[in-house]
């Protein structure tokens, strides 16, 4: 199971709303709102949601932007729950 890495500065994150054009708001669980940028290697190969459980790895040179690097299914997210990687 993927799970965010520390040593990569990476963080899980709640998709609060789409902005288009491969941007969505994020709500990190560190308590900064963010803006996430879909890459574009994972454009087509994962259709996100508002609502959506993702991973985000803030851009070093500006925290207030992240990249989405991967987003979890349901089961996925039942997991992370009973783990308690979620409050």
């Amino acid at each position: 199971m993927r799970t965010p890495r520390k040593d990569k500065n990476e963080v899980l994150a709640t998709v609060a709303s789409l902005l288009g054009s491969k941007r969505v708001t994020l709500q990190c669980m560190d308590g900064v709102v963010r803006m996430g940028r879909i890459p574009g290697s994972k454009n087509k190969k994962m259709w996100i949601r508002e609502g959506d459980i993702v991973i985000a790895n803030p851009w070093e040179i500006q925290d207030s932007k992240a990249d989405v690097i991967w987003k979890y299914t349901r089961p996925q997210i039942d997991w992370l729950e009973r783990k308690g990687y979620l409050n």
